[in-house]
């Protein structure tokens, strides 16, 4: 299996969060730390991001029946 890496990009798009919300939960330790592969650039594991997506409510899901 090839373990495939995100930009930033991807992962924005793969969330719907933006940059800001990305680096606020990872300060908070509730989002995937990116791996150095550069002076200036990093990437995240996609397989890490789709366990992040994966384990986050659905929308609707918290509604109590009606």
């Amino acid at each position: 299996m090839t373990t495939r890496l995100l930009t930033l990009r991807d992962v924005t798009a793969m969330t719907a969060l933006s940059r800001s919300a990305i680096y606020a939960l990872m300060a908070e330790s509730r989002f995937p730390k990116p791996i150095r592969v550069g002076a200036r650039a990093v990437r995240w594991v996609e397989q890490e991001v789709a366990d992040f997506i994966a384990s986050r409510p659905r929308a609707g899901s918290e509604r109590p029946a009606a």
